[in-house]
């Protein structure tokens, strides 16, 4: 591959985020994935970034592999892999601008979705408070009448990001973001979501492997270039873990959700 010394230097900086972003802000490495679009051919970056991602999962799981949700996770994986049989078909017809302008927009409306859904949330949290204050008050007790909605609500939230997820995270390594906003609209705690988005994006990455060479998207070039950016995934990592105990949660979400924001945005202005 033919890239100029700028080119190198951005791309270095990029995998240095994903390290960052696997152990500190999940969702932050669409900013890494717009920078190898733009230093490289898009449909080829995605093959230069999948190895590099799996090193940055596989430093991640080691961080907090004691903090997954395995519920969650299994929860998930059939849709996904519906996902990625998906996007795996999308890949064989779409064009480079295609593939932008469709995740960007995903992203974007997943977003708006989670603000919306987590201020919705506090609404309720808030009624609920205030019935409960009542009930006490004047001694009446309540009922639990929303058990079984609440439950088929849930799988029906599983079922649709897991497929968003699995199809974004196959034509442009951009299911990061879709499964942050999953972890948090389910009420996920710092160390819980970092431990489960870490397994669940090893396992998934790692099963990408086959379709992506089957693609030609990773070849023996594509495996040479990621030798050389791969040492800067570690410092990455390092300064993640370093940040992450400083990061309030309140912060951490605005992180995650912002850094979807931009992505999107960087996919669809390109």
């Amino acid at each position: 591959m033919d890239i100029s010394w700028w080119g190198v230097a951005a791309l270095a900086a990029a995998a240095a985020l994903v390290g960052f972003s696997k152990t500190a802000v999940s969702g932050a490495n669409t900013v890494s994935l717009a920078v190898f679009a733009a230093v490289l051919p898009a449909r080829e970056s995605t093959g230069v970034l999948l190895p590099i991602l799996i090193v940055g999962d596989v430093l991640a799981v080691l961080t907090y592999r004691r903090h997954a949700h395995w519920p969650t996770l299994w929860r998930l994986f059939p849709a996904v892999a519906a996902g990625v049989v998906l996007g795996t078909l999308f890949l064989l017809w779409a064009g480079d601008g295609a593939v932008r302008t469709s995740i960007g927009a995903i992203l974007l409306l997943m977003a708006g979705v989670t603000v919306w859904r987590r201020r919705a949330t506090r609404k309720r949290a808030e009624a609920a408070e205030a019935a409960e204050a009542e009930a006490e008050a004047t001694g009446a007790g309540g009922a639990d009448s929303g058990g079984a909605a609440g439950a088929s609500t849930g799988r029906l939230r599983a079922r649709s990001y897991g497929v968003l997820g699995g199809f974004t995270t196959m034509v442009a390594n951009a299911g990061g973001p879709v499964m942050s906003l999953y972890l948090l609209s389910t009420g996920f705690q710092k160390l819980g979501f970092l431990g489960t988005s870490a397994w669940f994006f090893l396992i998934v990455n790692v099963s990408k492997l086959p379709f992506s060479v089957g693609l030609g998207l990773v070849d023996g070039e594509s495996l040479l270039l990621d030798a050389a950016l791969v040492l800067f995934v570690i410092p990455g990592a390092l300064l993640g873990r370093f940040c992450v105990d400083r990061i309030d949660q309140r912060l951490f979400e605005r992180l995650v959700i912002g850094a979807t924001v931009l992505g999107g945005l960087q996919l669809l202005l390109r």
